[in-house]
């Protein structure tokens, strides 16, 4: 007769059940920038919608609207964004390991590179006025400044966030088990991020 062996059930303790339960926080950064993220695209849905009906209309006028465009300037503003973006991740891996001082440096870094943002539409807007393009020219033109200008607003937003931010790591506000806040920031670039290659797309490169 075959021995028959009996396993007693292991209770469930906090040790053996981490793994497989998603912690309630478990979610990067603060959930009441997860609802403005939201409030940002709904808003910015409404903007695009303005964007694709005044197109169906003026087909015509886009498509000789983005040739006018100083596509450079895009080109550097989609760089600047992006590149203040990877440097805001940077900033929450230094966190998240412990290095304080490195997550300073980046995130100064992401707050010195975005300051370049400003910068570049100023150039922009002063290069447009240069080739007469006001809202004079035409539907693409006003459709063009409405969507930017307003994307503008929000990235001086994250600016301003950004500064915050960094003032309050250099008081040692964020420790390495709860970087909310600098997470928080990142969410924010990174969606404005996201509408910001929309309207590449759209008025720059004409997709």
């Amino acid at each position: 007769m075959s021995d028959l062996t009996l396993q007693t059930p292991v209770p469930e303790t906090p040790a053996n059940t981490s793994a497989a339960r998603v912690p309630s926080d478990s979610l990067p950064g603060l959930k009441g920038m997860w609802v403005a993220v939201c409030l940002e695209y709904l808003e910015f849905t409404m903007f695009f919608s303005v964007y694709f009906v005044a197109r169906w209309f003026h087909p015509q006028a886009f498509q000789e609207g983005a040739a006018r465009l100083w596509t450079w300037g895009g080109v550097a503003v989609t760089l600047v964004m992006l590149t203040s973006g990877y440097a805001l991740t940077q900033a929450i891996a230094a966190f998240r390991q412990g290095n304080a001082q490195r997550a300073k440096q980046w995130q100064g870094a992401a707050l010195a590179i975005g300051l370049l943002y400003p910068v570049i539409k100023m150039l922009e807007w002063r290069w447009n006025q240069a080739h007469a393009i006001d809202a004079s020219s035409g539907i693409f033109v006003v459709v063009y400044y409405y969507l930017t200008i307003n994307h503008f607003m929000h990235s001086a937003w994250g600016i301003l966030g950004m500064l915050w931010v960094l003032v309050r790591v250099w008081q040692g506000a964020y420790r390495p088990g709860n970087p909310k806040g600098v997470e928080s920031m990142a969410i924010y670039w990174h969606a404005t991020d996201m509408v910001w290659l929309m309207l590449f797309s759209l008025f720059y490169a004409f997709v």
